[in-house]
């Protein structure tokens, strides 16, 4: 499957469309996709959502979709990655930080648009139109200030509305879905998601979670955490100011030289020089 690199921290793609020209693909980014008008279909992650002006799309890195359109679309693209809200003063702000995490690593997929209250959509859309106004001044000393602040704003609106709403399709604990949120909520926490108690928490046998898991994945199950642990880890390596041993303990390794044999083994690096490279 194709995986779209942005080269950049952020970038806005607005355009309209009457046939979706690109194939099913993943992102090394995150994703905020807004319906502008037009209608048809989101397939996120083989799952069919009816799209409609207005609705307001959340994607991460390893979820992967495509649109087919009905009625000519005006799609507005927010991309973007961790750096834009791992400034030096956000850090601090532990409270920003649980929510951002909570919003970019907690599946959302299974709710289709994010937000369907009226008075909230509008908000977001205002704020969409001034931060393409903003956009266009970039070269200007206080862009990123500006648009740190209104990306800000819109996130934060953003986890009102996930966390307050309830899914327009249940998530069945039995589903690899539940899995998959599972496994993005408790990712800094590797006691959580050992086979052991993954089987425990799912009602499955440990053999059996795991077949279940490839079947529905194509990939198995400890490959699937790794991989997303490691990718969650380049971009700290790249978009933070955190030191190798801090980023090792946040994501619960206990010995800092495992951490770095085990990124090396995946990446063909190790993090310092993963970071120097990509510097």
């Amino acid at each position: 499957m194709k995986r779209y690199i942005l080269h950049t921290p952020f970038s806005i793609y607005h355009f309209e469309a009457t046939t979706w020209v690109h194939s099913v693909h993943k992102h090394t980014y995150f994703e905020i996709i807004f319906i502008l008008r037009g209608n048809g279909i989101h397939n996120i992650n083989g799952n069919e959502f009816q799209y409609a002006e207005g609705d307001v799309y959340l994607l991460g890195p390893e979820d992967y979709h495509h649109f087919e359109i009905h009625a000519i679309t005006e799609f507005c693209f927010i991309r973007f990655n961790e750096s834009i809200y791992n400034t030096h003063a956000e850090e601090k702000d532990s409270n920003w930080q649980q929510i951002m995490k909570a919003l970019l690593y907690t599946s959302s997929q299974s709710r289709g648009t994010i937000v369907h209250d009226k008075h909230e959509r509008e908000k977001l859309h205002s704020l969409l139109k001034l931060l393409e106004e903003e956009n266009e001044n970039e070269q200007s000393q206080y862009f990123e200030i500006i648009r740190n602040s209104i990306m800000r704003s819109m996130m934060i609106i953003l986890a009102r509305n996930l966390f307050g709403q309830t899914p327009t399709s249940p998530v069945l604990k039995d589903s690899v879905e539940a899995i998959l949120t599972y496994i993005k909520k408790h990712i800094y926490q590797p006691s959580e998601l050992t086979i052991e108690h993954l089987a425990d928490v799912f009602n499955y046998a440990p053999d059996y979670i795991s077949i279940f898991f490839k079947k529905h994945t194509g990939e198995s199950l400890k490959q699937y955490i790794t991989k997303h642990k490691i990718k969650l880890i380049e971009t700290r390596l790249l978009f933070s100011r955190l030191t190798i041993s801090e980023i090792a303990d946040e994501f619960g390794y206990t010995d800092e030289s495992h951490f770095c044999k085990q990124f090396k083994k995946f990446t063909g690096s190790t993090p310092t020089a993963f970071r120097k490279r990509d510097a």
